[in-house]
């Protein structure tokens, strides 16, 4: 990592210094935030006439408020490839991001990122996020990608910050599940260029 293992999140955090490192302990690895935000806008997906897409923001009349479902499979070994880092607070885990290297494509997926809502806002998935493209540069990737909901426009916005340009999308990912009606989002990034703070 090009960062100190001991790094504070921007703005303060709610009790003390925010900390960042690989997950160590069977706590950190098992740590669980459910995933939740609020947005006043939702991006709607445009087909550009059988030629692509393109995503136009919808402002909405009211906010909405998700919390993500609990719909992971019980019991799923983590791949050889994957690693957490973790942001504590103390000893609390306050947020996370799980990644998995793909060799083959040489992609290191954002499996999962959450920060608790108390800390959101303080730069915390920022810095998780260049821990994660630190590790990707680390195993060689060649870019880093995500899936997003379509209506978590919070999100989609600091990905875009952060560097990701949207690269698909599935419409159907969702279907069947509490999520039905929405669409997934791709983005990634490529690492081919000099790393960026």
């Amino acid at each position: 990592m090009t960062r100190p293992e001991s790094e504070p999140a921007g703005h303060g955090a709610a009790e003390g210094a925010v900390t960042y490192r690989v997950a160590e302990s069977e706590r950190d690895r098992t740590a669980v935030i459910k995933g939740e935000f609020s947005s006043d806008t939702v991006f709607e997906v445009v087909d550009s006439g059988g030629n692509g897409f393109s995503l136009r923001p919808v402002r909405l009349d009211r906010p909405i408020h998700k919390v993500f479902p609990d719909d992971e499979p019980e019991g799923g070994e983590p791949s050889t490839g994957a690693r957490r880092f973790v942001a504590l607070d103390g000893d609390r885990v306050c947020g996370y991001v799980d990644t998995e290297y793909e060799p083959w494509n040489r992609r290191l997926v954002i499996a999962d990122i959450e920060v608790a809502a108390p800390y959101q806002g303080r730069g915390i998935g920022r810095t998780l996020m260049n821990h994660a493209i630190d590790w990707a540069r680390t195993c060689g990737a060649g870019h880093v990608w995500l899936e997003v909901t379509n209506i978590n426009a919070p999100a989609i916005r600091a990905y875009r910050r952060m560097g990701f340009a949207l690269c698909g999308l599935d419409t159907s990912l969702y279907s069947g599940t509490e999520s039905e009606g929405e669409t997934a989002l791709f983005m990634s990034r490529s690492l081919d260029g000099p790393a960026d703070r």
